[in-house]
């Protein structure tokens, strides 16, 4: 029994190799989404590996004391994790919405990549929510997020203004932050920008505009940037981008937690 538990266990592992393996590929190729899938596969085969070795073991008499042991552990940790994980989607989903009632002074576009120099579909998301956002609050500046990525010939700010501008949006209210590489950067190089226009920003409301898996962590860049911030939800296109992003979304969030 135990001959053939180690079997089966070896036969998971190399299938765990390969499956990662591929998904590391497409990552170093850029491959869009493929890091969320290779760390998806990771943690599910890691949890499936560890279960079957200690269900090899626990074959053993030998051994059958200490893996009872070694499976509360296991079970604890899982637990643990999932309650985890379900506390963060249901933060998460709670700073999802627009608050369009509070005043605000300034609307600051968090950058979501280009394809070919254009917005792409999540980023377009965003520029739209803007639109609208921008429509019922008139007059205030419009600062749009984004330096040169890799391959690119503009800037992302450069194309979110182009996109806006090409919709109807009154040109002297945009403002191009063009050095930023990430939310953090989006936001503190942004807020020096409000304050060259003449804005307190010690005294200002801010809208953070970006999509509604990515709210309720920008409100917290925000917060630690010492703004006071309200969230623009854009909603994100196709639902299999939205299981993705949320899926992600936690783990930033973590990270941002217990790193930053």
């Amino acid at each position: 029994m135990i001959k053939r538990r180690l079997i089966l266990t070896i036969i998971i592992a190399a299938l765990a190799m390969l499956i990662c393996g591929y998904f590391l590929v497409l990552t170093h190729l850029n491959v869009s989404h493929s890091h969320v899938f290779l760390l998806f596969f990771t943690g599910v085969f890691t949890l499936i590996i560890s279960y079957m070795v200690l269900w090899t073991l626990g074959a053993n008499e030998k051994y059958s004391r200490i893996v009872k042991i070694l499976k509360r552990c296991y079970f604890a940790v899982v637990s643990i994790g999932l309650i985890w994980f379900i506390m963060l989607q249901v933060l998460i989903i709670s700073g999802s919405r627009t608050d369009y009632e509070t005043k605000t002074d300034a609307i600051i576009v968090l950058g979501a990549g280009l394809i070919n120099d254009r917005p792409s579909l999540v980023l377009a998301s965003r520029l739209t929510a803007t639109i609208e956002y921008s429509q019922r609050h008139k007059n205030i500046p419009i600062i749009v997020t984004g330096g040169l990525g890799q391959g690119q010939t503009v800037t992302e700010a450069e194309a979110m203004a182009r996109y806006l501008i090409e919709r109807g949006v009154d040109e002297t209210r945009i403002y191009k932050e063009e050095l930023s590489k990430n939310s953090h950067e989006n936001i503190n190089f942004a807020i020096e920008i409000i304050q060259e226009s003449g804005i307190d920003i010690e005294n200002a409301t801010v809208a953070i505009v970006s999509n509604e898996f990515h709210l309720y962590r920008a409100k917290i860049v925000a917060e630690k940037a010492g703004i006071d911030a309200i969230g623009v939800a854009a909603e994100t296109p196709g639902l299999h981008r939205k299981l993705i992003y949320y899926f992600r979304e936690a783990f930033s969030l973590t990270n941002e937690w217990v790193f930053r």
